[in-house]
């Protein structure tokens, strides 16, 4: 059985929460999970991650139960490709959205599968038997130079432009989305989060926080606070699939529908 919670958080300097998180308990026999944080000036950003979710959650909504993992890979690719080209006809069109783009993490999961899509600089990790793996790549600046050897990882956490994307959905007429599925199994969980969360906490603080916090409602709340307590700088969203064996106390422990 496949578990999900989801909190988001404007956090402590921003006015507007310009994430979005969308999670589907039941789409056809899947659990979707989409997390994007947007950017651009007068409140763009939030125009942009919220079509993201609307067109990315919408174009899934058709996908046959029992869908192989290679049809569900090229839903999600094409339902991200078209997010895409509706945010930047969109911006196009209008001055006051122009340049305006968002990250996305896409997450399509049963009991023995996930597929993964994402552009940007959100996250998606795996974490089981007190191990963490990051399972997507930032498409940042400060990735490329901690690639290339020209900071070091250390310093991609404090340099002036980790903000600057090299790939984000909307800012140009096509994209390139990164794909990829993995098996997984009961116990292993997934944490999909935004910058806000990622930036301030390590890895190594995600595992424990996720690790000793029992239910996944106060997982998803303490690494909230964490972030929160760590200065909160940007908007803070997190999300939480877990392939469980036995749900404690059963439906009352999901969280349906979207935040933010």
């Amino acid at each position: 059985m496949v578990r999900t919670a989801n909190q988001t958080n404007v956090g402590r300097v921003r006015m507007v929460n310009e994430d979005r998180a969308f999670v589907q308990d039941d789409l056809n026999g899947f659990v979707l999970a989409i997390v994007a944080d947007g950017m651009g000036g007068h409140q763009a950003g939030d125009v942009a991650s919220q079509m993201a979710v609307d067109i990315i959650q919408g174009e899934l909504q058709s996908l046959p139960a029992g869908a192989s993992v290679e049809e569900r890979r090229r839903r999600v690719k094409s339902a991200i490709e078209l997010a895409n080209e509706k945010i930047f006809d969109f911006a196009s069109q209008r001055e006051n959205y122009f340049g305006m783009g968002t990250t996305v993490v896409t997450v399509l999961a049963d009991e023995h599968a996930l597929v993964i899509g994402h552009i940007g600089d959100s996250r998606a990790y795996k974490i089981n038997d007190g191990a963490i793996v990051q399972l997507t790549e930032d498409h940042s600046l400060v990735n490329e130079l901690v690639k290339n050897g020209q900071i070091t990882r250390e310093e991609a956490t404090h340099h002036p432009r980790r903000n600057v994307l090299t790939r984000a959905l909307g800012t140009e007429a096509t994209i390139e989305v990164d794909i990829q599925d993995l098996n997984w199994n009961q116990g292993d969980l997934v944490l999909i989060c935004s910058d806000g969360l990622s930036s301030l906490i390590s890895s190594e603080q995600l595992l424990t926080l996720v690790n000793g916090s029992g239910e996944l409602e106060h997982a998803a709340s303490q690494l909230v606070n964490e972030a929160l307590e760590a200065g909160g700088d940007d908007n803070i969203t997190v999300v939480l699939v877990s392939n469980t064996a036995n749900p404690l106390t059963g439906d009352a422990d999901h969280v349906n529908g979207e935040a933010g």
